[in-house]
């Protein structure tokens, strides 16, 4: 699949879409009141979601959803949730895929960061074919997570990053 993947968020409690691609849930807990049938879903992908601390200490407040970045970055450099989201990486180089969430608030959600980081990682990549292509050989998306500004979560193009290139934030280098 050529440039950005088609990677969508919605909620698990919407209907189905035929545009939807593969389903797949990203929460940890599964969604009240739905069953497996009703959710319509490729697959839970329940590791790639934030631990039940981190999950707890957000509480999706928005004021939080800076630093909740931030943490979840720092989760997803963890190998289980790496592989997961490989997984998820790996699918939406084959074609569209929705994200889905329990949440309401899908645009400050995991699922919504998630959806940035397999764009994010699509754009970084070489052309299919290239000597660089590595497709046989398992990728972490979350090595571009040092590129992401703290202030509002735009990927720095540049290698080391400095500053944002959105809102001029420096990207502290670890």
């Amino acid at each position: 699949m050529a440039g950005t993947p088609d990677v969508r968020v919605r909620r698990v409690y919407d209907p189905p879409s035929p545009d939807d691609g593969q389903r797949f849930l990203v929460d940890r807990l599964w969604p009240r009141g739905l069953s497996k049938d009703a959710a319509g879903m490729s697959e839970w992908v329940k590791d790639v979601a934030p631990s039940a601390e981190l999950r707890r200490w957000y509480g999706h407040d928005p004021l939080r959803f800076a630093e909740f970045r931030l943490r979840y970055a720092d989760e997803l450099r963890e190998p289980a949730r790496a592989r997961a989201l490989t997984r998820l990486n790996e699918a939406a180089k084959r074609g569209t895929i929705t994200l889905l969430t329990a949440t309401r608030d899908t645009d400050c959600s995991q699922a919504a960061l998630l959806a940035e980081q397999l764009r994010a990682a699509a754009a970084n990549r070489n052309p299919p074919g290239s000597a660089e292509d590595h497709d046989d050989v398992p990728g972490d998306p979350a090595c571009w997570l040092h590129r992401v500004c703290p202030a509002c979560g735009n990927v720095a193009p540049a290698e080391p990053p400095t500053a944002c290139p959105e809102c001029g934030t420096a990207i502290a280098r670890e």
